[in-house]
């Protein structure tokens, strides 16, 4: 592919070597700091670096431009701040000193987080990633750019609102996260910063980052939110599933309906003062404050397990309180939600009961004891060779907790497995995908503990599962309409993005004019491939040479939306 440098503010050609853009008059020298990605720098072949968007403990989010499209994109580098040495003007990353094997195996850590997400997106509520590949001794993730404005923002300018809203509003993130966990991702980093509003109402999930940026104490430099991060993220030693991304849902569902955070998890660690949602807002009705107060337990076994059984219960108040029927064994009660008078008058009828009680205990036992020592005088001894069976049964413990590991290999996941209630109940599962040749799509390949084994209720059985064939022929889609195009990929496998690129006439409008994988190349099974869409003519041909420069392309799927990003016009 040619190599191609396109401005990334007016989004127009230019050469190589420029400083200055000579269609809108942009400097490009130093707009970066010294350490980051220069502006004007092309990554890939393909893509454009512009302003940095932001930086975290894993790396750098920079605003850039797909050069073919072209289109805005947003690039995220590996850039680990404690590992990573600084960068000359070559632009290769090293890593600092004693850093090398952490620096090799958290660059590792992002590279596969990504691509899993790019096999899994575009999906309705995540922000598609479009490309990963590495470059410059370390990696680079092109994602799509949403657009919108976070939900952080939205509240603060809309206020609270209704639970049905709420459920109306993050069902597109439901669904994602869902989507996530499936195939083995916890996303670790959910809140209102990380959520955006599109203008047509719906909500899209962005933020994703590795274990280490979302974990304390992991070498990096971590990056947790007070209020939505779950109390594990806190401890290296604590195991995170997908109930801590549970956990954040219910954090941002109480933030949107009673108008403040919940008290951070470290200090609810303390001393747990959490209210329950009624308690800060009346108008919460009282099935969804219980839900929230299930998904916000402290302890990952006392809460609300799967984000589908949150969401449910937000949505339905018959669910929810079967939900929490289900859930009751396994939680201390609740916190009693009394004023301070009656408090104090129940604590002093509550010692005179126990005054009562303890002495009609001592009663009781005196009374037994004398029945025992009479029954005893009158039974014969028992001979010294017959065993007291009933004394050795009663002194062994019985532990109800004890129970064995179910066989759940060759099962199917999906059917017989995620939603079975007897083991929701007894077991949490974290599971990931692999791909096989033998065992079908969707069925269990490996269980760790083994079946049969002994465990204790709430335990964590990891599991296997197909993905089914890993390899899949590229068909040959050139020239085929776009929705024909899409089925047939769809038919295999692959996904597909669409976005439509500039016409000068020559290829049939609504066609596929190129692809990002070539006709008869092997490719996974869930890969993403990004078709090219010939545009309308003439409408190609009157805007090719006044393009705004604060355009947003065409969104992932066809959405068509706006950038959101105001540049400096210096």
């Amino acid at each position: 592919m040619e190599r191609k440098r396109i401005c990334p503010y007016c989004m127009q050609e230019l050469e190589e070597g420029r400083a200055q853009c000579p269609h809108c008059g942009r400097e490009l020298a130093g707009r970066n700091p010294a350490g980051s990605l220069p502006a004007g720098t092309v990554l890939a072949g393909r893509y454009t670096v512009g302003d940095i968007k932001s930086v975290d403990g894993e790396g750098i989010l920079y605003r850039g431009v797909e050069n073919t499209g072209p289109f805005r994109v947003t690039i995220k580098e590996y850039m680990p701040l404690t590992l990573a040495a600084e960068r000359g003007k070559d632009c290769i990353l090293r890593p600092k000193p004693g850093s090398e094997v952490l620096f090799k195996t958290t660059r590792m850590d992002f590279a596969d987080l990504y691509r899993f997400i790019q096999r899994i997106t575009p999906a309705n509520g995540l922000e598609a990633v479009l490309d990963v590949f590495e470059e410059n001794n370390t990696v680079y993730a092109v994602m799509e750019n949403p657009g919108g404005c976070p939900l952080q923002k939205w509240l603060e300018e809309h206020g609270t609102v209704t639970p049905q809203q709420a459920c109306a509003m993050l069902e597109p993130v439901f669904r994602g996260v869902e989507a996530m966990h499936q195939v083995g991702l916890v996303h670790r980093g959910i809140c209102p910063a990380n959520i955006r509003i599109l203008d047509n109402g719906r909500a899209r999930l962005t933020g994703y980052a590795t274990v280490g940026l979302r974990t304390a104490g992991s070498g990096l430099h971590e990056q947790l939110y007070e209020g939505y991060s779950a109390p594990e993220q806190y401890s290296t030693a604590e195991f995170e599933g997908r109930y801590t991304d549970e956990y954040s849902l219910a954090a941002v569902f109480y933030r949107m309906v009673c108008g403040v955070s919940p008290v951070p998890a470290a200090q609810r660690l303390v001393s747990d003062s959490n209210p329950k949602a009624r308690t800060v807002s009346s108008a919460v009705p009282p099935y969804v404050s219980e839900t929230l107060y299930l998904g916000l337990r402290l302890k990952p076994v006392e809460r609300i397990q799967t984000v589908q059984q949150l969401f449910r219960a937000l949505s339905e108040r018959e669910y929810a309180e079967e939900l929490a029927r289900s859930l009751a064994p396994r939680t201390s009660p609740a916190p009693q939600e009394t004023r301070a008078p009656a408090k104090a008058e129940l604590l002093s009828v509550r010692n005179l009961l126990a005054g009562i009680l303890i002495l009609l205990s001592v009663l009781i036992v005196l009374i037994l004891w004398g029945l025992l020592s009479r029954q005893n005088d009158a039974r014969p001894a028992p001979s010294a060779s017959e065993p007291d069976s009933v004394s050795e049964a009663a002194s062994e413990p019985v532990n109800e907790n004890i129970i064995l590991t179910p066989d759940l290999v060759g099962r199917d996941y999906d059917a017989e497995v995620r939603n079975n209630r007897s083991y929701i109940n007894d077991y949490l599962f974290y599971v990931t995908l692999e791909y096989s040749n033998t065992v079908e799509k969707g069925r269990i390949i490996r269980q760790t503990p083994e079946a049969g084994e002994v465990i204790q209720k709430g335990d964590t059985i990891s599991l296997v599962v197909s993905r089914g064939p890993q390899m899949m022929e590229m068909p040959d889609i050139i020239g085929q309409t776009q929705d024909s195009a899409v089925q047939e990929l769809a038919a295999k496998g692959l996904n597909a993005t669409c976005f439509t690129v500039v016409n000068d006439g020559s290829e049939a409008a609504g066609c596929v004019v190129s692809a990002s994988e070539d006709a008869g190349t092997m490719v996974e099974v869930g890969t993403t491939v990004v078709l090219y869409i010939a545009g309308d003519a003439a409408a190609s041909a009157s805007g090719s040479t006044e393009t705004p420069p604060d355009t947003e392309g065409p969104a992932v799927g066809g959405d068509a939306v706006q950038d959101g990003i105001e540049y400096d016009t210096d």
